[in-house]
């Protein structure tokens, strides 16, 4: 069988497979085919067969319409003389061979208790009831052969059980996407899915298999985000790009935040564009800020220049003298020039013109300690400087943008 790099066992395998994915991206033949070859002891699942192998999933009726009879199921993925018989009075399937998979629901993790296997298929283990209960149970159970084992195929959430498996070095991960299997689905199902939630909370976790958190202390939330999300932008009065200059241009420094936004008629906030820069030297991020100032027709460069004083304000000029630089400078911590932004969100006061993943991840990670992972939150930090200069500074005379 054909499969992509994603679907295929590592050499040599771990007890556990975890494999990540969206909806649509094969998930399910992933998991069909491993048991296939755990239970005929085809390499490179096996190298003999396993006698007993648990099939788990949310409901019964899951585990038989999904991981059964499902059009990936594993009574489609079969040759007719390899092809194991369906019992649904025991709730097991048996191969000629005499291998058996039997039927468990998360429903019952006393239903795990007892039997033993020597491999087993979990599927949407981030949606199961009794996750934690029903896991233990059946990782007692996994006890027959030299080398039991276990695939696990779910749409990831951020679950503690999920989070502690990707830590763990005795579990294999793989990960794909709804668009890594697109040749295999309705054209119009990808566009649309693609088109409606590409780059949003949903869509990074039910397309692209990604786990998508947010702090507890965060000043922003998912919710929050998602709330202000719209496809155009009405027509704005000001718009301003705003700069966070990293303190050095080396591989490890600071991100270059340079994001985009604008204010309507009515005071509402409208973020346009994060493009922020790895690893750039100064006359590289001056001149990409200068390319968004010109094509979004901006009013101003707002600069922060704690980090170079008024050279910042310089290295600009010298790509284009022309171009309005407002230079501001912290004088407070990040947190709290942060809080009146979040504030205006909060408010209802601020639209996301689009999805910004990366930006939408600063902001629900940052915390009164900053980001967990120590970083400088340089794309918030242009956000805060956008949306400050237009919506909480004194307000400039707003210019005509168009009749």
């Amino acid at each position: 069988m054909w499969s992509r790099i994603d679907q295929r066992p590592t050499e040599p395998p771990k007890p556990i497979w975890l494999v990540l994915g969206g909806r649509g991206a094969g998930k399910t033949r992933t998991g069909a085919e491993w048991v296939k070859g755990m239970a005929l002891g085809h390499p490179p699942f096996a190298d003999k067969p396993t006698g007993r192998i648990a099939l788990v999933g949310e409901t019964q009726g899951q585990v038989r319409d999904v991981m059964i009879e499902g059009v990936s199921g594993l009574l489609s993925i079969h040759t007719r003389w390899e092809r194991p018989t369906w019992q649904p009075s025991l709730r097991r399937l048996q191969w000629p061979n005499g291998a058996i998979a039997q039927v468990f629901s998360a429903e019952d993790p006393e239903g795990l208790r007892g039997p033993q296997f020597g491999a087993a298929w979990s599927d949407e283990l981030a949606k199961w009831p009794n996750l934690q209960e029903s896991w233990d149970m059946l990782q007692l159970g996994l006890r027959l052969g030299d080398h039991p084992r276990q695939i696990v195929t779910t749409t990831p959430r951020p679950v503690p059980l999920i989070k502690r498996l990707l830590t763990d070095l005795h579990v294999a991960v793989s990960r794909s996407r709804t668009q890594d299997n697109r040749f295999n689905l309705a054209a119009e199902f990808v566009r649309t899915v693609t088109e409606t939630y590409g780059g949003t909370r949903l869509g990074r976790q039910e397309l692209d298999g990604e786990i998508v958190e947010e702090s507890p202390d965060a000043l922003w939330t998912r919710a929050m985000i998602e709330a202000s999300r719209e496809a155009q932008p009405a027509s704005l009065a000001r718009i301003a790009v705003a700069v966070d200059p990293p303190a050095s241009s080396s591989q490890r420094a600071d991100r270059c935040g340079l994001v985009v936004a604008g204010i309507d008629g009515n005071g509402i906030g409208h973020v346009l564009e994060d493009a922020t820069l790895a690893g750039a030297r100064p006359h590289e991020w001056a001149e990409k800020a200068v390319a968004l100032y010109r094509r979004h027709e901006a009013d101003a460069l707002v600069v922060e220049v704690n980090q170079g004083g008024e050279m910042v304000g310089s290295i600009i000029r010298e790509v284009d003298a022309g171009v309005p630089v407002v230079s501001v400078r912290a004088t407070r911590g990040k947190y709290l020039r942060a809080e009146p932004v979040a504030a205006l969100y909060a408010q209802g006061r601020v639209r996301h013109a689009g999805a910004f993943p990366e930006l939408e991840d600063e902001m629900c990670a940052f915390g009164p300690g900053g980001l967990e992972s120590g970083r400088s939150p340089d794309r918030l930090d242009a956000l805060v400087w956008a949306l400050t200069h237009l919506m909480l500074a004194p307000k400039g005379r707003p210019r005509v943008r168009g009749m």
